[in-house]
């Protein structure tokens, strides 16, 4: 068979099958991906009341969990927040406290009561800081939560309970309890912690016109004693002799031996 034969034939046997398959056709293109969807930034903290916001701050300084989830921290600041009232106090999370403080060198994380504590207020006027602490083990947790000063660094309240059978959630909500109470018991005013002792009350001096008085009637009580003891004593000598010798008019003279003592000593001193 020669070359010419061979190509005609496979010419024909290409085109044949080209003719069963058909037209080739085009795939589609995929389509291209979606585009990411941009997550909202997220809202900017509120800032700390101006000086005329009424509103007491109220700094939450450190929160600690133990034997419990860690996330616990933050969903106990999370529940308060959302059930103290809001007209009366700002309450400044762990978070937004400490990095107020991230540009002092006066203040550092271990200051938790104490003068320490001026250094805050100064910063973000915080009249009074919230520690935490929850721990656990198996079914029993408990928590304290204290209230302290920044202007004296003193605690002026605290709660300390325990739950030897409860939850996470139970203990959780317990200890949020507590902290709203401790918040809601704060006074308008806090106490003075160093009172002024009373003024001592001081008799005033007498003048000389008292001074006068006072000398004339010790003068004349004196005399009157010393007079009227010489009498009963020269009364009672008469009536000792007069009556041989009586006890009686002993006892008289020396009764009146010890009047007319006595205005000696008025009239002496």
């Amino acid at each position: 068979m020669s070359r010419t034969a061979v190509f005609v034939g496979t010419a024909l046997v290409l085109a044949g099958a080209t003719a069963v398959a058909g037209p080739r056709q085009k795939r589609p293109a995929p389509p291209p991906p979606p585009a990411p969807v941009a997550e909202p930034a997220p809202a900017p903290p509120p800032p700390f009341p101006s000086a005329n916001d009424k509103r007491r701050i109220i700094g939450i300084l450190d929160v600690r969990i133990d034997g419990a989830p860690p996330e616990i921290g933050a969903q106990f600041q999370k529940d308060l927040d959302a059930q103290i009232d809001p007209k009366h106090y700002f309450l400044a999370p762990r978070a937004r406290m400490h990095e107020s403080m991230t540009s002092s060198t006066r203040w550092t994380e271990g200051c938790v009561v104490g003068p320490c504590l001026g250094e805050l207020r100064a910063q973000t006027s915080a009249a009074l800081v919230l520690l935490a602490s929850l721990t656990g083990a198996g079914t029993s947790f408990g928590w304290v939560i204290t209230l302290v000063r920044t202007d004296s660094g003193n605690v002026l309240s605290q709660r300390a309970e325990r739950c030897d059978v409860c939850t996470v959630d139970e203990a959780l909500h317990n200890a949020t309890r507590a902290a709203v109470d401790l918040l809601s018991a704060i006074p308008e005013t806090l106490p003075d912690e160093h009172p002024q002792p009373p003024p001592q009350v001081v008799a005033p001096l007498p003048d000389a016109d008292q001074i006068a008085s006072l000398r004339h009637a010790r003068a004349v009580t004196g005399t009157g004693l010393l007079v009227a003891g010489l009498a009963i004593a020269a009364a009672g000598t008469a009536l000792y002799y007069a009556e041989h010798h009586a006890g009686y008019g002993l006892a008289v003279a020396g009764a009146g031996a010890g009047f007319a003592l006595g205005g000696v000593v008025a009239l002496t001193f």
